[in-house]
């Protein structure tokens, strides 16, 4: 299939509509099924598809491709649009894959479209339950999916991780990624896929919860490995050394493992294949208020870090903390 295009020509160059060819359920599911962790690093070579959420792995949202520049800008016009049925927040950054784009909606709503006419390929719904809105804090928005080994990998709102088939939009599995259904967890960002493995973050440090990143298999949707920003209840045993560590720098005193702490990884990720580091950015405490959290003080590890992770085994040692 030669639709290698860029998003921008796609969504703008009138001229391709007249030779666009129908793309079929097998180029989409050959073209997806070639992305993997050595396709989405080779792209950086020529940047001719947007294979990663932040286009690479180092997430520099800067393309190479120049057919539009300073000189023809002024002779874009509007090829096609396309609705997204919904009045809410839209904040996906687009995939592009050989000529077909993934991209969501507000609810999670997953499009694949064909990124030359405008045609609309398939629509998931994830069925998101509408009184579940009351547990985000910044409305029901996503900001896009991951691609991978013929797959297409969306986070709903709602916590579950959905893997469908990139060629029909069909559900291959669904794996829950909320550990306590009680507290007000959410998943607003885009899965990052590396080495075979679908990382996720969750939302929901304003309202009170424990902040952790997890990866699951891009396969099967089994649970590979699980990092907790902050630490738990000291009276049962720290999940790993990072956590041992990190208590000593909160104040006991305060209870912080009652307010979850936060620290939620809700979107922020890069990866550096020639370290295999994955880099995490995390969020904010729970409570807000230090003086509540943690009334003695302590750098309250590892809240509003970068960490830098093994992306295999969830492993490795916090850095620019």
């Amino acid at each position: 299939m030669k639709r290698i295009i860029g998003a921008a020509i796609a969504l703008f160059a009138t001229q391709a509509l007249a030779t666009a060819d129908v793309i079929t359920q097998e180029e989409i599911r050959a073209a997806v099924g070639a992305v993997d962790t050595a396709a989405i690093i080779e792209n950086d070579a020529h940047d001719r598809n947007w294979l990663n959420y932040g286009l690479n792995y180092a997430e520099t949202r800067f393309s190479q491709l120049n057919a539009i520049n300073e000189d023809n800008v002024g002779e874009l016009g509007l090829a096609w649009s396309l609705g997204l049925e919904s009045r809410r927040g839209v904040e996906a950054t687009p995939i592009v894959v050989d000529g077909v784009m993934f991209v969501t909606a507000s609810w999670s709503v997953v499009h694949a479209v064909d990124a030359v006419t405008g045609e609309e390929l398939w629509v998931y719904d994830p069925e998101v339950p509408r009184e579940f809105a009351h547990k985000g804090c910044c409305d029901v928005v996503n900001r896009g999916v991951a691609v991978y080994d013929g797959k297409v990998f969306v986070g709903a709102f709602d916590g579950y991780l959905h893997a469908l088939d990139a060629a029909t939009g069909e559900r291959v599995w669904k794996t829950d990624t909320i550990e306590n259904r009680e507290m007000s967890y959410t998943i607003t960002g885009a899965p990052r896929v590396i080495n075979g493995k679908v990382i996720i973050g969750n939302g929901g440090a304003e309202y009170g919860v424990r902040g952790y990143v997890s990866a699951y298999d891009v396969g099967t949707g089994d649970m590979a490995w699980r990092w907790y920003v902050v630490p738990g209840d000291p009276s049962k045993p720290y999940e790993n050394e990072s956590m041992k560590m990190a208590a000593e720098t909160w104040d006991p005193s305060g209870k912080y493992w009652e307010a979850g702490g936060g620290g939620t990884i809700w979107d922020a990720m890069a990866y550096d294949p020639e370290l295999n580091m994955l880099y995490v950015g995390t969020g904010n405490g729970s409570p807000w208020n230090r003086h509540l959290r943690s009334p003695a003080g302590g750098d309250n590890l590892f809240l509003a870090s970068i960490v830098a992770l093994n992306p295999d085994t969830g492993g490795g040692c916090p850095v620019l903390c």
